[in-house]
């Protein structure tokens, strides 16, 4: 099966001063981000990828050619419009602050299946689309490259952590349970049998052992041997 590297992209100015920026277009990575983005691609280097799809939004454009740099072999690159940041609506360019005494906050916190954004998408709208595009983006790339596909798709907390919700098999009512954080590195497997969640909001840590470690469609009773690192001589 492929492996899906789910990115979320680097910390922006947005939200180093709490405002929701949506779709807004221009809002890139501040310094700390680019750092964030850089140390990330690094963490990559060690891994062949044979694609990296992004958001089309300028702070995950800038994140993914972080990663692209730092990879010995030239990737597909593209952008997809699926797992572009949710629209808020009416609550985008707002601060947080200002949005958490909205009544529609605590339904976002308690019940986000029921949530419809004003002037925006619905939140189950929104995963719908972006686990149907990487659903969709990693059975293509298995279908060209083989089962050792390792493909990065760069995006958003909200939609990564409603992909990660569903490769669960969580209701959308538990996402906020779930923590990504700016440049975080998750790892999902989508198998015939059952979805593998790998890793979930990784910093750190070595990534090599994606390059070699192809696992069966079963899940090792009593959790196995772990994943292993190719050997370096």
């Amino acid at each position: 099966m492929a492996t899906l590297i789910l990115v979320r992209h680097g910390r922006t100015t947005a939200n180093a001063t709490g405002l929701l920026a949506g779709r807004t277009a221009g809002v890139g990575l501040d310094e700390t981000g680019r750092d964030q983005a850089a140390a990330t691609g690094e963490r990559l280097a060690a891994v062949p990828l044979v694609g990296v799809v992004s958001s089309p939004l300028q702070r995950c454009r800038e994140t993914s050619q972080f990663i692209l740099d730092r990879q010995s072999a030239a990737p597909v690159m593209s952008t997809e419009p699926d797992v572009t940041e949710c629209d808020y609506g009416r609550w985008q360019g707002r601060l947080l602050s200002e949005l958490a005494s909205e009544p529609l906050w605590q339904v976002v916190q308690s019940q986000p299946s029921a949530v419809v954004f004003p002037g925006g998408e619905s939140m189950a709208g929104m995963q719908a689309r972006s686990v149907a595009a990487v659903r969709r983006l990693d059975a293509a790339f298995e279908a060209e490259h083989g089962p050792g596909a390792v493909w990065v798709a760069v995006s958003h907390g909200d939609i990564i952590k409603s992909i990660l919700a569903d490769a669960l098999g969580m209701h959308l009512d538990l996402f906020q349970r779930i923590a990504v954080g700016p440049a975080s590195v998750s790892i999902v497997r989508y198998g015939t049998a059952r979805t593998g969640v790998h890793a979930m909001n990784t910093e750190a840590g070595d990534l090599s052992w994606l390059s070699s470690d192809i696992p069966s469609g079963d899940a090792p009773v009593g959790g196995g041997a772990g994943q292993q690192a190719p050997h370096i001589r």
